[in-house]
């Protein structure tokens, strides 16, 4: 089970929340460090969550065709 750490980035749907995770990693040739962000869909599980808050999200088996991750909590 995979677990990232992310900042909520919308809130407007009903259970469903989209977190950006940012990941560092060196380029192949030059090595310099690159930041490369990815957006998630997660499930809330009725927790209360905004924008601006960090969260972890835990993968899961599919909700729907774009969610399988699920909240597992606010930092």
């Amino acid at each position: 089970m995979k677990q990232l750490k992310g900042k909520v980035i919308s809130a407007k749907m009903k259970n469903t929340v989209v977190v950006e995770t940012e990941s560092f990693t060196p380029h192949k040739i030059y090595g310099k460090i690159i930041k490369t962000t990815k957006n998630f869909k997660a499930d809330t599980n009725g927790l209360e969550i905004k924008e601006g808050d960090k969260v972890t999200i835990k993968s899961s088996k599919p909700i729907s065709k774009d969610k399988s991750w699920i909240v597992e909590k606010v930092i």
